[in-house]
């Protein structure tokens, strides 16, 4: 096992350049198994999740062959099996998007529960519900999702949540199926637009997406040896430019959609730092003072993420005043303030509100990552603090972000990646 040592108290400076979004990728890779043929994906963020679900897909029967760290191409005509490894499935939330894409193209398929980040209760029922609306027979039962159909129908379903994860399930289930199907109350995260415009590049015919209503018009067939970018990621966008504000540093964004990222930057304009939008794929974000305070409630797009609430605390715990966040998605998403405790921050939580003091310096300490977003904020923590800070259990934040060590020692952090069985490695002299 590894873990990251970093040296603080560094203001970043320079320019990164964003991945693929892993919630599109992770999608994306389950739908190319709708088509009997060969899809190519581009940009794709080189993470653990798209790795584990590349082997997910091959153990099916597809061939994926890696054309450059972030592109593939997937030979989905010999699919030979329905039942995906369950040890696998079983380790990221994302795995459920095969009952979709196998439903509908296989008509049978069999996955473990999903795993994933311990954010609280996480359950399918809304995918259960669309999947079964569709006429689908699903069972769950030791710990393993079994769905069958003879024939999808579409109908009108109505989402009494609005679920990311079950917005796109069921695009995935329907786009096969016989007649149209609407959802109403859909998510509208980019990722979704994202899937969306991917399914409509194999011949799909799905409208709406990013709207109230989601409609679908089945097809026969879809078409493959297509060409595709995905999305870039607004998340990692996001973490890169509240690492800009926390540090008083000065970066410049590329290859993110800065329509995406308007309700980061309404806040950060908020609490007194500076966002300025260069073009439409890139975005300068500096700050040179203390944050003020800010209340956010995290809300479904285009709301303020969940999953850049961690990295927006860290901004607070350091800002000038008494900060609330209220997180209206996920009810253990504040773990990390624990972790944020032990450097210095005064943070207090009870179920989904949290009260930030903010205070003028954090200290460097061994901290654990709780989730993969906590892991991001923990890294942006320690590259403010006094002192040294050890983050522990990567394995959190390398499902979702590529070589970020890399990105941020590039502007200009002193960050190391160690790892933990050296009994020294605590005390490794990090270069200036």
């Amino acid at each position: 096992m590894d873990k990251l040592v970093i040296k603080g108290k560094t203001p970043l400076k320079g320019e990164v350049t964003i991945n693929g979004a892993k919630n599109a990728a992770v999608a994306i890779l389950p739908a190319a198994l709708l088509i009997d043929g060969i899809t190519t994906i581009e940009n794709l963020p080189n993470i653990s999740d798209v790795k584990l679900l590349c082997e997910i897909i091959e153990n099916l029967g597809a061939k994926i062959t890696w054309i450059s760290n972030n592109a593939i191409t997937i030979d989905s005509r010999n699919i030979s099996c329905t039942q995906a490894p369950i040890e696998l499935t079983r380790k990221f939330r994302a795995s459920y998007y095969l009952i979709g894409a196998l439903l509908g193209r296989c008509g049978e398929v069999q996955v473990g529960m999903p795993g994933g980040c311990k954010l609280g209760a996480r359950p399918i029922d809304q995918h259960i519900k669309g999947f079964e609306a569709l006429g689908a027979k699903v069972e769950v039962g030791q710990g393993i999702i079994k769905a069958t159909r003879e024939k999808l129908i579409g109908t009108n379903i109505y989402m009494d949540i609005v679920s990311v994860g079950a917005t796109i399930n069921i695009m995935l289930a329907s786009v096969l199926a016989e007649g149209t199907t609407i959802i109403d109350n859909p998510a509208k995260e980019p990722h979704i637009v994202d899937v969306a415009n991917f399914l409509n590049a194999l011949g799909a015919d799905v409208r709406g997406a990013g709207t109230d209503v989601i409609k679908i018009n089945g097809v026969q067939k879809l078409e493959g040896n297509i060409t595709y970018s995905v999305v870039p990621d607004q998340i990692e966008a996001g973490t890169f430019m509240l690492a800009a504000v926390a540090s008083h540093g000065d970066i410049i964004i590329r290859n993110c959609i800065t329509k995406h990222l308007e309700c980061i930057t309404a806040k950060i304009l908020e609490i007194g730092a500076h966002a300025e939008e260069l073009d439409g794929d890139t975005i300068h974000v500096w700050c040179n003072k203390r944050p003020t305070k800010a209340n956010i409630k995290t809300l479904p797009y285009p709301g303020f993420p969940t999953d850049l609430q961690p990295q927006m605390g860290v901004v607070l715990s350091m800002a000038n005043g008494t900060s609330i966040i209220n997180e209206s998605i996920w009810e253990s998403r504040f773990q990390y303030t624990d972790e944020l405790n032990k450097m210095g921050a005064k943070i207090t939580s009870q179920g989904k509100t949290a009260i930030f003091e903010g205070v003028s310096t954090l200290y460097g300490a061994p901290v654990s990552a709780t989730d993969l977003r906590a892991g991001a904020a923990l890294i942006i923590a320690g590259i403010c603090a006094d002192g040294i800070t050890e983050i522990h259990n990567l394995e959190h934040i390398d499902r979702g972000y590529e070589n970020i060590e890399e990105k941020f020692r590039k502007l200009g952090a002193n960050i190391t990646r160690v790892k933990e069985d050296d009994p020294n490695n605590h005390l490794v002299d990090l270069p200036e």
